[in-house]
């Protein structure tokens, strides 16, 4: 299974949700989870894990995970070549680096990284940006391009931003 995450934050809480799908190229989702917490600390620019990895834990206390499973998170896992890692490396060691972390991020973070991989999808001209640790990037990026969905965002990934902002 795969389980994409997405957080929207409001004034005094946020609201995290998680699409559970089957495939990468699946239209719809097997099963969505909704958690509202408060919000646990400001924004903090360069540590943004911080307020957003909470949220995604306190989430898949309801989730029985599964070896295989994937997680999707919106942002990046690394940053750079010199082992700098964003909330899905956060993620990934949080979890004991059980379970594989891809991270797919519409916003391109400036430093080289040998690990992230641009992906155009339909007719945009303006790449999603992949990264992944417990996965080959490589195979991640051929994937997102096959999620369904003709335009820049996937079809399921569209879906989780809206809910996490309903």
């Amino acid at each position: 299974m795969i389980y994409a995450f997405d957080t929207y934050y409001y004034e005094d809480y946020a609201n995290t949700v998680c699409i559970a799908f089957e495939d990468w190229s699946s239209e719809n989702e097997v099963e969505t989870f909704i958690e509202q917490i408060p919000v646990s600390s400001e924004y903090e620019s360069g540590a943004f894990y911080k307020r957003e990895l909470p949220c995604i834990v306190s989430l898949l206390k309801k989730i029985t995970l599964r070896p295989g499973d994937i997680i999707v998170v919106d942002g990046y896992v690394t940053l750079d070549n010199d082992g700098k890692i964003g909330l899905g490396g956060h993620l990934y060691t949080e979890l004991e680096e059980k379970y594989p972390i891809v991270g797919i991020a519409k916003n391109e973070f400036t430093t080289p990284d040998s690990q992230r991989r641009r992906v155009l999808r339909g007719e945009s001209k303006t790449p999603l940006f992949v990264t992944a640790k417990g996965m080959n990037v490589d195979e991640i990026q051929l994937k997102v391009e096959q999620m369904h969905g003709s335009y820049r965002i996937p079809t399921l990934l569209k879906k989780l931003d809206q809910l996490s902002r309903a």
